[in-house]
């Protein structure tokens, strides 16, 4: 197995040595280079060549997004940002500006509960291996969206006939937090559908996520809590740690994960009972991740008369869960996600 090279960028002495020795616990894994700010870390990319970079976001003279932009610009390169639960919005913005994933720091100086670091770094790194070789040259960098006012979060009450004409089910993994927001920049305000989305993602992040989802402007993003019944022009994100089905009457709720659940959030529980509850006004698609969540579900879903979009190679990070709803032999269209989002709004209209 070749070695895959990482440079550590992170102002505080204690990070960067703890981070390396967590690192090259990992079997293959070799640190080439520490940095303690962009600029230096600018200046070794060069010479390191990594094949992946930790990165802490706030740091002196050139913090972690003034050296995205640069990196992705001249060397673009898999970045894992390695960040407290206290900045859950800088890290949406670093996947914006094309970090790859993250990693919740359990503390500001990572000083305890370090096997679940480790855990999730050895998955990273995985996941780091897993990528084609055109990774780099196809990181997208998200143009700035004009906020929406946060106050407009809640959407107006509405009567019984918002019912939705079709429910579109998404599920996503690595990768998808970048994909949603490029997906969802397309989905009209007046569209005649509900979203419910299951991104793979741990809890206290995903309701920071939904608002910036919301403020791209289009349908109605919230975190779901409890249950809520489904309205046309409304979307709902699966809250870390749990998972959402479609129940009785409609209604989209959360749940308690169940221990046959082998993905939380599951892709695939959403899309079975979404199936089950909705028939041919089910829309599932599949976004980029690792693994084979939702591949279950595409298949409850075509039986009962729904159709399958996934995310094709051309865009996807990580092709590992559209590339298992394609095997099924069930989905309607492989597409990049450009034009799957074309494809889905043509379908709802």
């Amino acid at each position: 197995m070749k070695s895959l090279r990482v440079m550590v960028v992170d102002d505080s002495a204690y990070n960067r040595r703890t981070l390396t020795e967590l690192l090259e616990q990992i079997p293959g894994v070799v640190v080439a280079g520490k940095a303690t700010d962009g600029d230096e870390a600018l200046r070794m990319v060069q010479e390191v060549q990594p094949d992946l970079v930790t990165l802490d976001l706030e740091m002196p003279r050139m913090d972690g997004f003034t050296f995205l932009r640069l990196l992705m610009a001249r060397r673009p390169t898999p970045v894992i940002v390695v960040s407290g639960y206290s900045n859950k919005e800088n890290v949406f913005r670093a996947l914006e500006l094309g970090a790859l994933d993250f990693v919740a720091k359990p503390t500001r100086t990572v000083t305890t509960d370090l096997h679940v670091i480790k855990e999730e770094l050895a998955e990273k790194v995985a996941m780091v291996r897993q990528l084609t070789p055109s990774l780099g040259a196809r990181r997208r960098v998200l143009t700035p969206v004009p906020p929406r006012a946060l106050s407009a979060l809640r959407p107006e009450p509405r009567t019984t006939t918002d019912r939705p004409r079709h429910v579109v089910v998404v599920g996503a993994s690595t990768g998808g937090p970048t994909a949603l927001v490029r997906l969802f920049r397309n989905i009209p305000q007046d569209i005649d559908a509900t979203f419910l989305v299951a991104q793979h993602m741990p809890p206290r992040f995903t309701r920071t996520f939904a608002e910036r989802l919301h403020r791209l402007g289009g349908v109605q993003v919230q975190e779901a809590t409890g249950s809520h019944p489904l309205k046309r022009g409304e979307a709902w994100i699966c809250p870390g740690g749990k998972c959402l089905e479609v129940g009785l009457d409609l209604q989209v709720v959360v749940k308690d994960t169940e221990p046959d659940d082998r993905y939380v959030p599951s892709v695939d529980r959403l899309f079975e009972t979404a199936a089950k509850k909705l028939g041919e006004q089910c829309i599932g698609v599949v976004l980029t991740g690792m693994g084979d969540d939702g591949a279950d579900g595409v298949l409850h879903i075509a039986r009962r008369g729904g159709r399958v979009l996934a995310e094709s190679p051309e865009s996807a990070v990580i092709y590992g869960m559209p590339g298992a709803a394609e095997r099924t032999g069930v989905v309607t269209a492989m597409l990049p996600l450009e034009t799957l989002a074309e494809r889905l709004v043509m379908w709802l209209r």
